[in-house]
């Protein structure tokens, strides 16, 4: 499968002959220049601004905004719903992870997860081969507690998202900051990723993608 990061929590998610996924879209307001997408599948984890703009978006696609369990151009979609606690900046706003489970690898995106879930609800996830993790603040979660919900989690790759790059008008961290976090003092960069079952490992690695506008 080919996954591309657009920035904040934007990826599109694509594999020969199944559906297309576009999660978190975001319109000009976060400061970011708005991509063309093109999908099959809208998944927005919350209503709020640099999450929900579905209409940045082109094609015939299924939009989904809550939790339940889909089926749509042979990929297999749960979304679970988290509430958001001990967070003021979110409010008592709820935020949808959602794990699409392809035909031979499954991604977890955690959206604006803001607090470490319990066991329980990480075993809720089912087998995570790859996690987009929110890393930066901002309302998601702090740099270290991404890192504590990546040693629940267990997931091969790990990628991270909703960090400052640059032009972004909201507040948030560096991705050194959660580099730190993970003990790691660098990481080779790449424009997109292309993985297939054969190529995930059992030890977890990050993996930072480029900002495709």
């Amino acid at each position: 499968m080919e996954i591309v990061w657009h920035g904040l929590s934007c990826f599109r998610l694509s594999e020969r002959g199944l559906a297309t996924v576009v999660t978190d879209p975001f319109d000009s307001a976060v400061g970011l220049p708005v991509p063309k997408l093109k999908a099959d599948i809208v998944t927005v984890s919350h209503d709020a601004p640099g999450h929900n703009s579905t209409q940045s978006v082109k094609g015939e696609r299924r939009v989904i905004r809550g939790p339940g369990e889909y089926e749509i151009g042979g990929v297999f979609i749960t979304g679970i719903r988290m509430e958001a606690r001990g967070n003021t900046k979110t409010g008592d706003r709820p935020n949808t992870i959602f794990v699409f489970d392809y035909e031979t690898v499954s991604v977890a995106h955690l959206g604006d997860l803001a607090y470490v879930p319990t066991q329980a609800q990480i075993e809720d996830l089912g087998p995570v081969d790859i996690a987009l993790v929110p890393v930066g603040g901002g309302g998601g979660m702090e740099p270290g507690q991404a890192a504590e919900v990546l040693s629940l989690i267990e997931p091969s790759i790990v990628i991270p998202m909703h960090f400052m790059t640059g032009p972004e008008t909201l507040k948030l961290a560096t991705l050194e900051r959660f580099l730190s976090e993970m003990g790691l003092t660098s990481v080779q960069g790449a424009p997109v990723l292309k993985v297939t079952k054969s190529g995930l490992t059992e030890d977890t690695q990050v993996i930072v993608l480029e900002r495709t506008g």
